[in-house]
């Protein structure tokens, strides 16, 4: 069962007996008829090796994964 709650302006579904508000359950995310997020992938490695070494590139490229990770756009 859903709802639609006016003063919050959100839809609120009946699961396993507890009201749920906030949580969308789908199989992607859409934004004018182009999918934007969908099903995760395996894991991207944090980057290592190489001949040449760039420390603050591989800090930062870290920092998006761990980012992306943990807004559950990648999986950890």
């Amino acid at each position: 069962m859903r709802i639609y709650e006016r003063i919050s302006a959100t839809f609120a579904a009946m699961r396993s007996g507890a009201w749920e508000t906030g949580i969308l359950r789908r199989f992607g995310l859409f934004v004018d008829g182009q999918q934007v997020v969908g099903a995760r992938f395996a894991a991207i490695a944090s980057p290592s090796g190489g001949i040449v070494v760039d420390a603050e590139s591989w800090a930062t490229i870290d920092d998006i994964l761990n980012t992306l990770r943990q807004h559950g756009l990648i999986g950890a």
